[in-house]
Parts: C-alpha cells; structure tokens; sequence
C-alpha cells in the first residue's frame, strides 16, 4: 500500500470512529430522553391525577352539595381511565368507576371511604413505578456510559496508533533521503537509501539510488579528467623557464614552479599552501611582489621590472601581474578567483638593451663632433669672405645645413635618450612655481609662432599652488609640446596653454592644445614610444624624429606625474602632465 493510500484510510478509520461514536452517543440520549418523557407521560399525569382526585374527595366531605366535589372527582377520573399504563392499575380504575357510581345513588360515608382508599391505592401504583423506572433509567444511563467510555477509549487508542504510525510512515523516509543527502553533500556517494517498500517513498528511493550511481559514475569520471588536465597543466608549469606563482583570493599560494622558488629561496613544500603574508616576512622578494598585487588596480603597470641579486649576479626580471576570474553561473556574475604572477627574467635583453644605449651614445658623440664641424664648414661656404655662392650653389648649401641640423637634433636626443637609460641625469627637484614653468617655457615658442600667424593663448588661475618639480627638464617637455603644437596647427591657428589642480587635489595638471588634424586613438598610446609617429604627423613634419614625446615621457614619469593626450581625428590634439605639489 502506497502511503497516499495509508493516509487515506488513517482518516477514513477516524472518521468511521468519530461517526459511531456520535451515533452510539446521540442514540443513548435519545433513549434516556424517551424514557423520561415516558415517566412524566404515563406515571407522573396519574400521580397528579390521583392528588387533584384526593382534594376533589375531601371538598365532597366537607361540602357534600357543592358543585366542586364529586363532580370535578368524576372528571379526573375519567382522564385517569385514558391514562392506564401500569399494570394492576386498571382494576383500581374500575373499581373506582363503580364506588363512584354506588356513591351518587347513596351518598355515605363508607362510599367515599372506598374512593379514597382506591385513589391512594392509584397513587401508590404509579409511585412505584416511577422508582422502578428510576431504577432502570439510572442502570440503563450507566451501562450507556461505561459502554460509551469504553468506546472512546478504544477509539483514542486507534487513533493513536494511526497518528503515531502513519505520519511515521510518511517522514521515515524523508530522514532517510535527508541523510543519504548529507552524505552526498559532503562527497560520500555510496550511502544509498535501503529500498524497503513499493510505495511513493520505495519509488523515490530506488530513484535516488540509481541518481548516486550516475552521479558517483560522472564525478569518477570528471576526477580522473580534472587529475589528467591538472597533471598536465602541472607539467606544462613545472617546465616553464618563468617563475610562475598562483595565489587564491585570499592570497593562499596554489602552484609555485621551480624557478619561483629557487627566486625565493625556499623550498616547494613550506611555499605551496603557505599563506602570502607568511611567506613574506622569510622572503623579501615576496614582499615587493605582494606591493604590486595590493596596489589599485588603476595604479598597477602592466609590466613591473624588478632587479634580484642572485649569487652576487644582478638579474632583471619583469613581473606580469593578471587577476583570474571566473563566471559563477549560480549567482549570474563574475567572480575574482586569484591572481596569478609571472617573473620573466630579461637579464639577456638588459644587457642587449644597455650594449645598444651605450652604442647609441658612442655613435652619437662619435657624430656629434664631426657634424658640427660640417655644420661650421657649410657656415663658411656661405660667408662671402671665402668666395660667392651663385643661387644654386647657395641653396644646396642650405640644404645640407638643414640637413646637418636635422641630424645634430638627432644624435642631441640620442645622447638624451641613453643618458636616461643609463639614470646618469639627475633631477633637480625644487618648488617651482607654476607661472614660471610657463613662462621659462613659452618665451622661446614666440618666434616659431610668426610665420603661420598663430595665437598662443595662456590660462593659468592666480591662486594655483607650486609644484615640486625639475624646471629645466619640466620646461623641455613643455616647449617640446609647444613646439608640436605650432609644427601641427594651421595657419592663423590658435594654441592655449592652461593649467589647473588635477582631480583629487594632490597634483597640477598643464595642458597644451592645438586645433590641428588629431590622432587616431589606436596611435595615442603608442607615440610615447621611441621612434613612433602617428601617419599624419610623419606627412605633416618630416623633420621629427620620434624621440620628443619618448624624452618628455621619461622626464615626467621620473618626477612621480603623468603624461598623456586626449584627441580625436580633426578636432585637434590636448596634451598634458601632471606635477606634483610641493608639500
């Protein structure tokens, strides 16, 4: 029997006891209520009968002529005849019919003598027979109510064993499946639930079983691939040439390769598993990595070179930081799930790249010299003291002197370039007022603006704190931007200068704008780079050689502000660094 079919008879077996019960109980009061009307019917009517006869019997003694007498007793004798329920009573009722009769032919005293004594022998009848149904109606309200308790009591126990049994029935199995859950949850597969019955919950059980089996089955399964690709990706990290470390989202070490190790020292056992911060205070390497990991993810560069002495060897390495997250399909977003550090040594390319800055320099101070001797021979050439150009002559003349200064400009921003490479140029960092920067700045641009009529329009509010900054280096980079601008504008064009307290309030901001053809935006992060130019602008000035943005870059970068540029095709170009305050 299935436990819907439990549950209903449970409640049809109460409900068959709740409706005899009733029944019995409505059928007890109703035969105790038929008994005592019975009494009051048959035996108390004559009991008050005999009583009125009694009193009617003595007004007749009293009054013999009255009307109230006999007259009235010969009427409640003639009820008394249509009330007869006893028996023996209908003798005595005869018996006073005739005594009337003898009694209105002589009126005596013997007569009524006879009705009296008849009347009480009535009376006394249906007396005694109200105590002898008294008596049976008090057995018969007793055996009813041992009987009805008695029922109750059995009826009590039924539905005991039914409230106790059949919800039993229903939730056994729930705990059951509970159970084997909470195995399941916990990854142990093979507490199955014992099928014990046919019923709904036999059913679900021998379901869930088959369920733990495929699942159990599909978890081997996935295990054994989840081990293979682990083993794999393993490998594949185990021999890797870069330093490879893992931490989880609470900056737990998860993998640490060879080489990670032996960069910190340490051997694989006490990394893996170790807590970053633990780890940290044995190592010094891992304090700068945890630095950049806990830096603003808005501040974190996208490569970070780090100098490591090893064996008294400086090596270089750079330190790419990613943020692994992972989609929760549950809760419908992307979750942060660690975060994953890779050192790649660059030692070869440091020494690659520091043989070709000093190369850069020898060449550049090797060419210095002889170009600036070509530069004062060709002033020779046009001075009229050594002899006569003619037009032609003279304009290949200018030519080569442009030429030649073309190239000093060159092998001068080469010789920049390497010193900065090399952190041979000191900074001379001092509080600079704004205003001044500008005007160190803006005083030698005055002459380049003439000959395309261009305006240079200044912004500067009065109240706008110093900087700390190097002034000769920071004025470079804004002439250098100047000198971009008016290279870029058109003719009758307009340039402004301004500056303002950069967002936050902890740098100035100058910016430098043009109303020139703009740049592409997939151009604007690379133009900061050595030798880069955007297309326009190798069409636009062919005598730039692709280092003034590169060498302002470095400048600003190494006084702790910012350069970039904010433009857009035809509308012009916005360039700007950030200094900060001298506090």
């Amino acid at each position: 029997m299935n436990i819907k079919s439990k549950i209903t008879v449970g409640f049809l077996a109460l409900l068959g006891l709740l409706i005899i019960l009733g029944s019995y109980a409505h059928y007890t009061v109703q035969q105790l209520d038929s008994r005592s009307r019975s009494v009051l019917q048959d035996n108390f009517y004559s009991v008050q009968l005999g009583q009125d006869m009694l009193v009617a019997l003595d007004e007749a003694e009293a009054q013999p002529t009255s009307p109230e007498g006999l007259p009235r007793f010969h009427y409640l004798l003639s009820r008394e005849a249509g009330n007869v329920t006893e028996p023996g009573e209908r003798p005595v009722v005869d018996s006073l019919t005739r005594s009337l009769a003898q009694l209105s032919v002589a009126n005596n005293a013997a007569a009524l003598a006879q009705l009296r004594q008849l009347t009480h022998r009535m009376v006394q009848l249906n007396m005694q027979a109200v105590a002898r149904k008294d008596v049976q109606a008090n057995r018969a309200a007793g055996r009813a109510g041992r009987y009805l308790l008695t029922f109750i009591v059995l009826s009590i126990v039924v539905a005991l064993g039914f409230v106790l049994s059949i919800p039993e029935a229903a939730v056994s199995g729930l705990h059951k499946l509970t159970a084997s859950m909470a195995h399941a949850a916990q990854g142990d597969f093979t507490a199955s639930i014992p099928v014990e019955s046919r019923d709904e919950f036999g059913q679900v059980a021998s379901s869930f079983n088959q369920l733990l089996v495929q699942v159990n089955d599909a978890r081997t399964s996935n295990l054994a691939g989840l081990m293979t690709e682990r083993n794999r990706v393993t490998s594949i990290v185990q021999t890797l040439d870069e330093a490879l470390l893992l931490l989880d989202e609470n900056q737990r070490i998860l993998v640490a390769n060879p080489p990670a190790c032996a960069l910190l020292e340490l051997p694989e056992s006490e990394v893996v598993g170790a807590d970053a911060d633990d780890l940290a205070a044995r190592s010094p390497l891992m304090q700068q990595l945890l630095a950049v990991v806990r830096a603003p993810a808005s501040q974190r560069k996208a490569a970070v070179p780090l100098a490591l002495m090893q064996r008294g060897e400086e090596l270089h390495y750079r330190l790419m930081v990613h943020d692994a997250v992972s989609f929760n399909a549950p809760l419908d977003k992307m979750e942060f799930v660690g975060t994953i550090l890779a050192l790649h040594n660059v030692s070869d390319f440091k020494r690659l790249d520091q043989t070709k800055s000093n190369f850069l320099a020898t060449v550049s101070h090797e060419l210095k010299t002889p170009l600036s001797t070509i530069n004062f021979h060709l002033k020779l050439l046009q001075n009229l003291r050594v002899g006569p150009l003619n037009a032609e002559q003279q304009q290949i003349v200018e030519s080569l002197k442009q030429e030649n200064q073309r190239l000093l400009k060159l092998t001068h921003s080469l010789l920049d370039v390497s010193k900065l490479e090399s952190g041979v140029i000191p900074l001379n960092l001092r509080t600079t007022a704004v205003a001044e920067l500008l005007a160190y700045a803006t005083d030698p641009i005055q002459l380049q603006l003439a000959p395309k009529h261009l305006t240079l329009e200044i912004d500067l509010p009065p109240d706008l704190p110093p900087v700390l900054a190097d002034r000769e280096k920071t004025a470079w980079v804004l002439l250098n931007l100047l000198a971009n601008a008016v290279r870029y504008s058109p003719e009758a064009g307009r340039i402004t200068v301004s500056a303002a307290r950069a967002i936050g309030g902890e740098a100035v901001e100058v910016r430098v704008q043009d109303r020139g053809p703009g740049i592409e935006p997939e151009y604007q992060e690379h133009i900061f780079q050595r030798f880069a130019q955007a297309p326009d602008a190798v069409s636009t000035a062919q005598d730039g050689s692709g280092l003034g943005l590169s060498i302002s870059h470095e400048f600003i970068t190494t006084q702790g502000g910012l350069l970039g540029v904010h433009s857009a095709p035809g509308a012009g170009s916005t360039f700007f660094f950030t200094l900060p305050l001298a506090t």
